[in-house]
């Protein structure tokens, strides 16, 4: 058998079938991080993540953006477990005939973006690589009252997102199928995939809140995302109020797509998906809002676990458990 016979998901879950359980372990397997008691009050929150040249990086992108990108992976799997993300470090693999100047734009990336999300870069290892290799760590602290995992979803609970997704899918289609777009639409949507943005202040403030009861960051896609809350909680969701932008909907329209199908299977938005005890949701609201963000109420958890999408003419629809997986497209 080979790795891209599994894919991604599968190989991991034979990781943690081979690996033993740590008994300071605050958080479950397959989480957004990692999570580690440091005293009876307080939870280090650790996560690493991968950026390799030939499968991260989109046409165009410049190399002072795919460092801003790696920090981008790192800190939001922190933030959206209630953590302020207090340091970065990134090894970096390369090629030995890769030009010096390229390598100090990538490292200005990372400082600049490190600085944006009120962390500091503290450095990592360097070493020689056949292609570019960037494996960013992010870590935090947070008190253990204000950890949210994927796993506390509840029936009832209001299901929600900090903005618009399909963006990022649209500009896919654009870097890799040669789709077009109108002139006055293409700049977000290349923006999106070139400058991704972590929602780290709204992750914080709503775990500081205490309106929620399970997050996730969806940079995997929403479809995907909920289906990790699905599994995580045992619970299902009816999705009710899905926003389609404008922009979106005319690249749909243009195309002859659906413009669901962009919302809900693209990836890297890093928008965060959370779940809201319904009778917190203006705590919920307030506490996103005072940091410059928004918080749109989309659906509900449901005991019964599917995940359906009720549409504009009131047709229900099941949401398909796709996204982005490494290995599985190749």
């Amino acid at each position: 058998m080979k790795v891209k016979d599994l894919g991604e998901r599968d190989l991991i879950e034979r990781f943690f079938e081979i690996m033993d359980k740590c008994k300071n372990s605050a958080l479950p397997w397959g989480d957004d991080a990692v999570g580690y008691f440091i005293d009876d009050d307080r939870v280090l929150i650790v996560n690493v993540d991968m950026l390799v040249w030939g499968t991260d990086v989109l046409p165009g992108m410049s190399f002072r953006q795919v460092g801003r990108k790696v920090v981008t992976m790192c800190v939001s799997d922190v933030a959206v477990k209630g953590a302020k993300p207090l340091g970065v470090l990134v090894s970096i693999g390369i090629p030995k005939n890769f030009h010096v100047k390229h390598v100090e734009e990538i490292i200005r990336g990372i400082n600049e973006s490190s600085h944006e999300y009120g962390t500091c870069f503290l450095g990592g290892d360097t070493n020689e690589c056949d292609e570019v290799v960037l494996d960013g760590v992010a870590f935090g602290v947070v008190d253990k009252r204000n950890l949210v995992s994927r796993s506390g979803a509840k029936p009832g609970d209001i299901l929600a997102i900090t903005g618009y997704f399909g963006y990022t899918a649209v500009g896919f289609k654009i870097l890799l199928e040669n789709l077009s777009a109108p002139s006055n639409l293409m700049k977000g949507f290349l923006d999106a995939v070139y400058n991704p943005r972590a929602r780290v202040k709204e992750a914080v403030s709503l775990a500081q809140s205490g309106a929620l009861t399970s997050s996730i960051d969806s940079s995997d896609g929403l479809a995907w995302s909920l289906y990790e809350l699905s599994k995580a909680s045992n619970v299902g969701f009816i999705i009710r109020n899905l926003p389609v932008p404008r922009e979106i909907a005319i690249f749909a329209e243009d195309h002859n797509l659906d413009p669901f199908d962009l919302i809900l299977y693209g990836g890297e938005e890093f928008e965060l998906v959370v779940t809201v005890k319904p009778d917190m949701w203006n705590e919920a609201v307030k506490a996103v809002e005072k940091v410059g963000g928004t918080l749109i109420k989309i659906g509900e958890v449901t005991k019964e676990k599917k995940i359906v999408l009720i549409d504009e003419e009131g047709n229900e629809r099941r949401v398909e458990p796709r996204g982005y997986e490494h290995f599985a497209h190749s």
